[in-house]
């Protein structure tokens, strides 16, 4: 069963901090609860589908419905580290395609920055099958992506300057973004001249650490026709893990290879039809290797792609993270798939910053990855519309 146009994202709300020292995990998952919900004119008491991950504390859906006050008769606590948020909305919209719910929350909170533990990933679980094979040689998250990026340029002769190329382009982006945590605008040189973290990476090739969080609201499509607000259609969803293949992993290509052309499908659009994308930005390297993998430029042609100016708003071929992204604005949680989500909405609703608002944005495309591009990772794309697509 396809879920295009069976569901609709009618509220989405970012939260404006980046450090927030003196709320609790649990308060952040509710300030933005409650203002997706705000933003859609709808109430904690309409919803009936709730969606976390594991940066919820306690029993995570459980334990938030009762600090927020909801009975939902369907939760999803899919984990599937930043990726998760973009993979519920598709299963948000399944859920509503099939009748178990009408009015769905997806939430993500966290404060790496001042404080809390960070949520998710198998190098700190001593029972998960890998850890004793891996951790032993002290890989850091850092290093398992600096192997993909150094792969890339041996294979396909990328240069490190090419992938500085996106970190100037979301600093260009988020000078715009009040809320962005950097707002000053790089060039290629300053990215470069940037303390070393792992080779080929530099600190400017890395994404910024922040608390925050963001939810969004999806509803079925009678509740989106009554409602007071700009909602945004469900085209099209896919999602896949990837791994090590038990030793055998190529590290030149990402899960978007196979999510994206689900996605793709389901939606009935090609790359060539997208206006914008919210592409997930935890490495100036994470980009690079999934607009290849979503189509967007021929596999290795990424480099001279990104260096020709192609994703920079609101102009180029193909606008990316207008708000500047995990790279410059936010990565609250260590997870950016939600502000993807939340940046396209704005796109589709001609909400972005003018300065950086694509011209009569009809498509857009956000795709989240979470883990490693060295080890294993999730993998989730999302193709959202205006509500006449």
């Amino acid at each position: 069963m396809s879920i295009r146009g069976k569901a609709f994202i009618a509220g989405a709300f970012e939260h404006p901090l980046r450090e927030i020292p003196d709320a609790s995990l649990a308060q952040i998952h509710a300030d933005v609860a409650l203002g997706a919900l705000a933003d859609a004119g709808l109430s904690l008491d309409d919803v009936d589908g709730y969606f976390c991950a594991a940066d919820a504390p306690g029993f995570g859906g459980i334990s938030m419905a009762e600090y927020m006050g909801m009975r939902p008769r369907y939760v999803d606590t899919t984990e599937s580290g930043g990726s998760s948020y973009v993979a519920h909305v598709g299963h948000a919209a399944a859920a509503i395609a099939v009748g178990k719910c009408r009015v769905a929350l997806v939430t993500l909170a966290g404060k790496p920055r001042t404080g809390g533990s960070p949520p998710g990933g198998s190098m700190g679980d001593p029972q998960a099958p890998e850890t004793s094979f891996e951790v032993a040689y002290g890989p850091t998250t850092p290093s398992l992506y600096a192997l993909a990026a150094k792969r890339h340029m041996h294979e396909f002769g990328t240069t490190s300057a090419q992938l500085a190329e996106i970190k100037v382009t979301a600093s260009r982006h988020a000078k715009h973004n009040p809320n962005a945590l950097l707002q000053k605008e790089v060039t290629v040189e300053e990215v470069l001249e940037s303390p070393m973290v792992s080779d080929p990476l530099h600190r400017l090739d890395c994404c910024v650490v922040t608390d925050g969080g963001g939810a969004v609201v999806v509803v079925a499509p009678e509740i989106a026709q009554a409602l007071e607000r700009d909602c945004i259609k469900i085209l099209g969803h896919g999602e896949s893990p990837k791994h090590t293949d038990n030793g055998r992993v190529d590290l030149t290509y990402t899960g978007a290879v196979w999510s994206g052309p689900l996605a793709f499908e389901e939606a009935g659009t090609t790359p060539k039809d997208i206006d914008y994308a919210s592409i997930y930005d935890s490495f100036t390297i994470t980009v690079l290797e999934t607009i290849e993998d979503l189509g967007f430029c021929e596999k290795g042609a990424g480099g001279p792609y990104v260096e020709s100016g192609a994703l920079r708003a609101p102009d180029g071929e193909l606008p990316l993270n207008t708000d500047g992204g995990g790279l410059c604005n936010n990565h609250p949680s260590n997870r950016g798939g939600m502000t993807k989500i939340i940046e396209a909405v704005r796109q589709l609703r001609d909400e972005a910053n003018p300065a950086v608002q694509v011209g009569d944005c009809q498509l857009a495309l956000a795709h989240g990855t979470g883990g490693s591009l060295g080890t294993r990772m999730g993998s989730a794309t999302l193709i959202l519309g205006r509500e006449d697509a």
